[in-house]
């Protein structure tokens, strides 16, 4: 730790040792990279604004990250800004290459804070980035009201839902917890963790399996008994029974040309040999089959 230590400040000590440069030189250094892809170019113009880097970095440092990655990030957005930089646009590099360095470090920070990703939008990241600033300026303020109408102030501010702001200020008032973090420990027991006491609703897989398993079964023995019904036996058990939406009685009998009386005589005795055939065939079935 000592040594890494060491080589950071050597680090952060020649970026600060760096010369600055006129804006003749940078414009200068920056054709060379662009016209001419001069390595040594751009290690000069990269050399010259990483206190810039460290000093964008340093701004950040309060989210719970090493202040040496969010450097390394830092130079990651310098570099592409010095890819993408064009110097006939007669702006000052410092200027273009802020917005890449503080993007990739805010970057860096919502894919590392949490476990949970977040962040996902331009609003969202506002939100992550601005919320414990514009939260401690409102509770400063007296006559700003309770959590519900500061959350209403700053998701007006910023452009989001009030649900959004306090979700997030909920995630940013605490670090992750792991569900294999112990909550209690016994002698004899041991520990046990959070995820032992987490329920899952849904049935086993040899219960899936199973019950996959006794519909195909029970499915071809229905199939199987039906072939014992006439065709109007058979059409009215369908319609009644079987399909996704059941036929009335009286819709039915209008199609047949019968009363809807009749249907329901017709429909409880084909009901009735189906039932007869299936214990007959399959005496399980007595037991499983549900019509």
């Amino acid at each position: 730790m000592a040594q890494v230590n060491g080589v950071r400040r050597q680090f952060v000590k020649a970026a600060m040792a760096a010369p600055f440069l006129e804006r003749g030189e940078e414009h200068a250094l920056a054709v060379r990279w662009k016209d001419q892809r001069d390595e040594d170019a751009l290690h000069q113009l990269a050399s010259a604004h990483m206190r810039l880097v460290i000093a964008l970095a340093a701004r950040f440092r309060h989210y719970g990250l090493p202040m040496a990655d969010l450097i390394q990030e830092g130079h990651v957005g310098l570099l592409e800004a010095a890819a993408r930089f064009e110097p006939e646009r007669e702006v000052r590099f410092s200027t273009y290459a802020t917005w890449w360095i503080r993007a990739s470090i805010q970057d860096y920070i919502l894919r590392n804070w949490s476990i949970v990703r977040g962040g996902t939008s331009s609003a969202q990241k506002a939100l992550f980035f601005n919320l414990r600033r514009l939260r401690a300026k409102l509770a400063q303020d007296r006559n700003s009201g309770g959590n519900s109408a500061m959350f209403a102030t700053i998701a007006k501010a910023i452009g989001v839902s009030s649900a959004d702001v306090e979700l997030m200020d909920t995630r940013l008032s605490g670090p992750d917890i792991s569900l294999n973090g112990p909550v209690m420990e016994s002698d004899n027991q041991g520990s046990a963790e959070r995820v032992d006491f987490l329920v899952d609703d849904k049935p086993l897989p040899d219960e899936t399996v199973g019950e996959t398993i006794d519909s195909t079964r029970r499915v071809r023995w229905l199939n199987d008994a039906l072939t014992i019904l006439s065709d109007r036996e058979l059409r009215i058990v369908r319609e009644r029974c079987l399909n996704e939406e059941s036929s009335t009685l009286e819709s039915l009998g209008n199609r047949l040309g019968i009363s809807k009386e009749r249907v329901r005589q017709i429909e409880n005795r084909a009901l009735e040999k189906l039932r007869r055939a299936l214990e007959e065939r399959y005496p399980v079935a007595a037991l499983h089959a549900s019509l």
